[in-house]
């Protein structure tokens, strides 16, 4: 795939804004006629810029009382420890994101829980009875603010392409 362009930047950073625009409303945004935003579109998607698309859920309407970080040390950091441990925690349904980290921890891993019971059961059964966990520190999340579009699509990118 070719590099993305300036129309490309601006079709991606509508997107992210508003992932239910429909190819005519996209195209008359960034100027283009719809065919040729439609092409554009389907070259994002297979040159793999376009991932997919994500409807924003307010989790507290599903019960979610509490979010949490898990901050957890590993005993070792041989590859293949660490990539198990990355391909299993995801498949934990309260799971929301993890990261792999620099610094005293090696695992910071979001998760998204009923109340405080649930949480210390969550840590318990998923995560410190796990083989090389050698400490688990957790921080409650009182509040969150989060943006969807990502930095470089209206910084460095675009002053680029101008």
């Amino acid at each position: 795939m070719d590099a993305p362009d300036r129309t490309d930047f601006d079709i991606l950073s509508l997107l992210q804004k508003n992932a239910r625009l429909s190819n005519k409303e996209l195209a008359a945004a960034v100027g283009l006629a719809p065919s040729t935003c439609h092409e554009r579109l389907k070259r994002l998607w297979a040159g793999g810029v376009l991932r997919g698309t994500h409807a924003e859920v307010d989790p507290a309407v599903l019960g979610v009382g509490l979010e949490a970080l898990l901050l957890i040390e590993l005993a070792k950091h041989q590859r293949e420890i660490v990539d198990s441990f990355m391909r299993e925690v995801v498949s934990v349904p309260e799971v929301r994101a993890a990261f792999l980290i620099t610094g005293r921890y090696d695992l910071v891993i979001h998760v998204a829980v009923r109340d405080t019971a649930h949480l210390k059961n969550l840590a318990l059964d998923n995560f410190t009875n796990r083989p090389g966990v050698t400490r688990i520190e957790t921080s409650i999340i009182y509040e969150s603010v989060r943006r969807h579009d990502l930095p470089v699509l209206t910084t460095a990118s675009r002053s680029e392409l101008d």
